[in-house]
């Protein structure tokens, strides 16, 4: 096994605990973006747009303007929660054979990423401003300043930024790579300062003008230009595409799992959905008195995520362009029955979809979800909660840049082919489409109907499994917020399961084995931010596989940083 390098830095403070608010993000320095609008009096969603645009600088490979959103808003006055979907669209020219060549042959997912035709419509920003509009209190420009700072002065690269620049940067425009790279043709050291001033230019204008100048004018024929115009795939986008996207403001989907609320995001993502299945298809096995270095709890874990992928795999999808069964899926019943399929004792031979109640007749997809995605939670002292995932999908998207940012490639999350067997598949390329998506923001209420944690993950469709993993941390373990995003994963999306090396479950492969799974150990590159409420007071969470840390409104941080020794180690 490869050894585990623990790292404990404390300032200012043994406790990470306020009654005032609380960022955690994967960077320190967006993570202070959001706190600086919660010091001048700015809300949960004020802080969280802050520190996404500022993520969108420092962390490039991951999210940024040229990307996509999902944000779940608690409003602690009204008591609601509310998501917001900021997914990027299919160009309206698109079809089911967008990524066909022109020998009629479907091109493979690798193939498909870089270029033009992968570049969705962005919908981070008018998400920002969906949810501005909603939970935000300051000044629209002053979200800006933090990041346009750090992209006008400059920025250190830092050692993840630098490990994704040495695996994924081939397929990247050579001007952006310009700018990390040396003239001896290698990455930047960490350390190295870079500045962006294109993309603090860019930042300026749209704090001046507003999130529509973005998607109307100069800045929209520059983005179609440059996709249109791509040597790789190039796209059929308009600028008509672009001024006719909108965020939308979705009802949040919602379950219960051992008496808490839990409200995550509904398709087009699948995340929340898998989520909760997972849950409630493990809620008759006392996970509590199993405990979290049992095999047999982990088992169970596997096994159920077994059932609830196989069911996403062939339901979930855009809802406003396909029939999306989630009643049926989230039923009780129908979970009950599910969970039946599940022992403690041994592993099932197979594992299919089922019938739930709505359910039309579809094939499983086969998408790859390639991991290039960040998260962040942001609580105020009101109470007001924002949970977001965003992201360009793989590291560093299309590989296409405009005014210093990365266009996304999250068109490849749809199924290259459109149909199998006969039946069209849910999550098919269609014009003015949000493909499917992985990612879990999500909002845990205590059966008090308080919240009690908020919680999101990167990592492609890991995220369903960090997100579930973290919450029986909390809920069934009763371990703090930053202990259960911590541990290590068991990842069972289909019948092979993958045990995170390095980590207790790697240890666990014998007994797992013993059980009847099929299970190897893998570095799975996972990053998971947290806040939870323990006592009146927010306490955040930072993955410590990543350089994410969390912050308190007074300015105590603590970061506690595992670096595991696997030089293949993915990228978020």
């Amino acid at each position: 096994m490869k050894k585990t390098v623990a790292l404990l830095l404390l300032l200012f403070a043994p406790l990470l605990a306020h009654a005032q608010g609380m960022v955690s993000a994967a960077d320190l320095r967006a993570t202070e973006a959001g706190v600086a609008m919660l010091r001048q009096g700015g809300t949960a969603t004020d802080a969280a747009i802050a520190t996404m645009l500022a993520l969108g600088v420092v962390e490039p490979q991951s999210s940024g303007l040229g990307g996509g959103s999902f944000l779940v808003l608690y409003d602690a006055k009204t008591g609601k929660t509310t998501t917001v979907d900021g997914r990027e669209t299919a160009p309206m020219a698109a079809t089911d054979r967008w990524f066909y060549d022109a020998a009629g042959k479907p091109l493979s997912h690798f193939a498909a990423v870089p270029g033009g035709r992968s570049v969705g419509v962005p919908g981070a920003l008018r998400a920002m401003a969906l949810a501005h509009r909603k939970a935000g209190k300051l000044p629209w420009a002053a979200l800006f300043a933090p990041a346009i700072r750090i992209a006008r002065d400059g920025f250190s690269i830092s050692p993840r930024l630098y490990n994704s620049l040495s695996k994924y940067t081939d397929h990247v425009d050579p001007a952006y790579r310009a700018r990390f790279f040396g003239a001896d043709g290698k990455p930047l050291p960490p350390g190295t300062r870079v500045r962006n001033p294109e993309q603090a230019a860019l930042l300026e204008r749209i704090a001046a003008r507003g999130p529509d100048s973005f998607y109307v004018g100069p800045e929209a024929a520059k983005l179609v230009a440059t996709v249109n115009g791509a040597a790789r795939n190039p796209s059929k986008m308009t600028v008509g595409d672009l001024a006719a996207y909108d965020a939308k403001e979705r009802p949040p989907l919602c379950g219960r799992y051992r008496g808490y609320r839990i409200c995550s995001m509904g398709p087009p993502s699948s995340g929340g959905a898998t989520v909760l299945m997972i849950l409630g298809q493990l809620e008759r096995f006392d996970m509590a008195r199993l405990g979290k270095d049992s095999p047999v709890a982990w088992h169970l874990f596997a096994e159920s995520s077994r059932l609830a992928y196989a069911d996403r795999d062939r339901y979930l999808g855009d809802p406003d362009f396909v029939t999306v069964p989630l009643k049926g899926l989230l039923d009780r019943g129908y979970l009950a029955g599910r969970s039946a399929l599940i022992a403690p004792d041994k592993t099932m031979a197979n594992v299919d979809a089922g019938m739930p109640a709505g359910a039309p007749k579809r094939v499983p997809a086969t998408v790859q979800e390639v991991a290039g995605t960040t998260d962040l939670a942001a609580g105020d002292a009101a109470g007001n909660v924002a949970q977001v995932t965003t992201t360009v999908e793989g590291p560093f998207g299309s590989g296409l840049t405009m005014d210093g940012i990365i266009l996304n490639n999250q068109l490849t999350d749809f199924d290259i082919v459109p149909a199998k067997d006969g039946y069209l598949v849910a999550n098919r390329v269609e014009g003015g489409k949000r493909p499917r998506s992985s990612m879990a923001p999500t909002i845990v209420f205590g059966p008090d109907g308080k919240v009690r944690l908020a919680v999101g993950a990167a990592g492609g469709s890991t995220i369903i499994a960090q997100v579930a993993k973290a919450i029986i941390g909390v809920i069934d373990w009763k371990l703090s917020a930053q202990d259960a995003i911590g541990l290590g994963l068991l990842y069972a999306p289909g019948k092979t399961a993958i045990a995170e090396k390095g980590t207790d479950l790697e240890v666990m492969v014998p007994a797992l084995r013993a059980l009847g799974e099929d299970v190897r150990p893998a570095a799975l590159g996972l990053k998971a931010n947290a806040i939870e409420r323990v006592r009146g007071r927010w306490v955040g969470g930072a993955d410590p596989r990543s350089e994410g840390v969390a912050m308190g409104q007074d300015g105590t941080v603590v970061v506690i940083r595992r670096v595991l020794d696997t030089p293949n180690r993915p990228s978020e």
